[in-house]
This record gives C-alpha cells, structure tokens and sequence, in this order.
C-alpha cells in the first residue's frame, strides 16, 4: 500500500513538474495564487443600473423570488438556505447549494449583495461565490472599500486572474454579474482539446475578457483539468457570511456554430467557354441590368453601381459568388451560348435576357 501511494506521489509530482517545464519552455509566466504583492485593480465607480434587470424571453430562470425549488444542497437534500418573497439568503453552515439540473456554456445574469452590519474583513467579509460547473469560480466579496488579495476580490476568477477594475457597490446594495462561460472540451482520452473561457461583467463594467482558465478554482491550489461531464450544476458557495442572491437566469448558449453548407465543387471552364457568358444582361421588365465581364480568367457580375462579384463555376449552368449568397443559373441554347440568367439572392429571383455578347 505504501509503496503504491510513494509511485502515486511520484507520478503526481512528475505530471505538476512536466506541466511546469512546458509551460515556461512556451515563456508563460504566471502570478502564485493569492500572491499579495500582485497589484490591486484600481476602483471605479460603476454605473447606475436598474435592477433587477428582466430575463429575455429564451431564459431558463433559476429564481425570481419564492421557493428554492430548482436548488438543493450537494447532497442531493433540500437546502437550508433561508428563501423570502425576492431573495435568498445563505445560512452559515449549511453548504453549498447547487442547481437540480446541468449546464454547459450558458450567459448567467446573477444579482447578489453583500451583508449589512459590515463584519470581518479580507475574504471574511461578505463571501460567496457562483461555481460554473460546479468548479470554476466567480469569486462573491464585499470588496468595498476592504482590502485583501487580488485574484480574490469581487468578480475575481478565484486565484486565477483579478478583475480588471474594482467595480463593487457598498455592502447592502444589490449588484450584478453576467457572466459568459464556455466549458472546456476534452478529447476521448480526457485531454483538454480547448480550455474553458470566461468573460465577466460586474455592475455593467467589463472587468473579465474572454479569460482563459488553466483549470479548476481552488484555495492554495493549483487544481489541472480533469475530464468532466459536458454539463453539470451551477453551484453557491456557503463561506459562513448571510450573502444574499435574487433575480439568478441563464441562456444556454450554442456548443457549435451552425455548419455552413457544402458547396458543390467548382470546375474549371476553358477561355473559349467563359467568354461566352461575357454581356449585358437585362431584366425582363426592363428596371436593371447587370454586366458580366472577364478578368484574369475569371468572371464577374456587376450591377452597375460599383460593386461586382467573383463567379465560381459549378457546371455550365450552375455558378455562384464567391463570398457572398447569390445564385447564378444560365440559360444556354443549343449551341452552349447563354440566352439569359436567373439571379438569385436573399430568397428571390429575378430573370434577365442577355442583351448583347462582346466577342
């Protein structure tokens, strides 16, 4: 048993001193956590804003006041943190509350503040925290006018990275956190392929960009990625202070782009085939024209008020534009000479006669 654990230790100790090789071998330098000689933010005083701030119509709304009954503790038990008509309140020594059910990339709009009478100071005043997943940290402070280390102060990515500003109200007063959060993907062997990535806004002042997370948030700790399910709970940190939460919503944001389409695959027409096509093609009722012309071998399609677009070939029929959505279908007779063209854009498609043809 010891000598697995000693292999254990060994093996633990040769992963950490091999991330670290990498690392600076690629000129990263980082801060230690909780570093206290690391700058402060500087303080700003945020914006007026209106709260509670409305969920859009494609929200999944986490509470709005009333019952707890889309949370409950990490034990899978009903929660003891204290629910009023428009907040919550957390009850020292209860635990952490999660979301019954998982998310995985999400826009999370929390509202929280810190308690009043102001007691303790450093991160034993008015701390919290919203765990995306579970494990990667918003860090909950009252921050006003308290100091203390600054990858954990309010809007901190906790022990990662401080906010760009200290944008904290006074205690008592509500705030606000939105939140973008992309999960980590990992490959089939449990590797990170690309890691999770946070933009935060506190009190409608940007004081996260587009973070990139080295791994989960820990206390004195450095914590690598470990494979995870795609989604998991959010969660709220009990820290022993009566932080309180109210009007908490979320979108699920979109995994993947939509894959454009395939486009057919384009042919290369002879010199002698392209000229063909060159002319002034005009609408059948005679309100526009357009011009196709030939230059360095390759066509394109103007209508006549300065702007033209390449044509890529797809058959002798078929054409479209190279950057843009526009459909071209020539009409040709018997002897492979175009006749006319359908121009199709944004869902409709006008018809034009070829007017002319320019040897």
């Amino acid at each position: 048993m010891k000598t697995r654990c000693y292999l254990k230790t060994i093996s633990s100790a040769l992963l950490i001193c091999l991330f670290s090789i990498s690392a600076f071998s690629q000129g990263t330098v980082r801060w230690k956590a909780h570093d206290l000689n690391r700058p402060s933010p500087r303080i700003i005083i945020p914006p007026a804003q209106y709260l509670p701030i409305k969920p859009p119509s494609d929200a999944i709304v986490l509470f709005s006041g009333g019952e707890l009954s889309k949370w409950e503790s990490t034990d899978g038990s009903d929660t003891k943190w204290i629910s009023r008509a428009d907040y919550f309140e957390c009850v020292k020594g209860s635990g952490y509350i999660r979301t019954k059910e998982g998310f995985g990339d999400v826009q999370l709009h929390v509202e929280w503040a810190a308690p009043l009478p102001v007691k303790g100071k450093s991160q034993g005043r008015g701390n919290s925290g919203v765990f995306l997943m579970g494990r990667y940290e918003v860090q909950v402070l009252d921050s006003y006018k308290n100091e203390t280390y600054a990858d954990g102060q309010a809007a901190a990515i906790y022990g990662q990275s401080p906010p760009m500003v200290n944008a904290s109200r006074p205690p008592g007063e509500w705030q606000s956190y939105d939140i973008i959060f992309r999960r980590p993907r990992f490959d089939n062997l449990g590797m990170v392929v690309k890691p999770a990535r946070m933009t935060v806004i506190h009190n409608g002042v940007l004081v996260q960009d587009n973070v990139e997370l080295w791994g989960g948030t820990e206390w004195l700790k450095y914590s690598p990625y470990k494979q995870h399910a795609d989604k998991l709970p959010l969660a709220l940190q009990d820290h022993g202070n009566p932080v309180r939460f109210r009007n908490i919503w979320l979108r699920e944001l979109a995994e993947e782009p939509a894959a454009p389409p395939v486009l057919p695959p384009v042919v290369a027409l002879g010199a002698v085939q392209l000229k063909r096509y060159v002319g002034t093609y005009t609408q059948k009722d005679g309100k526009g024209k357009y011009q196709i012309t030939l230059q360095n071998g390759s066509l394109f399609i103007s209508p006549g008020w300065g702007r033209s677009f390449e044509l890529l070939a797809h058959s002798k029929v078929k054409f479209s534009t190279k950057f843009t959505a526009i459909d071209i279908n020539f009409a040709l007779d018997s002897t492979g000479n175009p006749t006319g063209l359908s121009y199709k854009f944004t869902g409709s498609t006008t018809e034009y006669i070829k007017a002319t043809h320019e040897e």
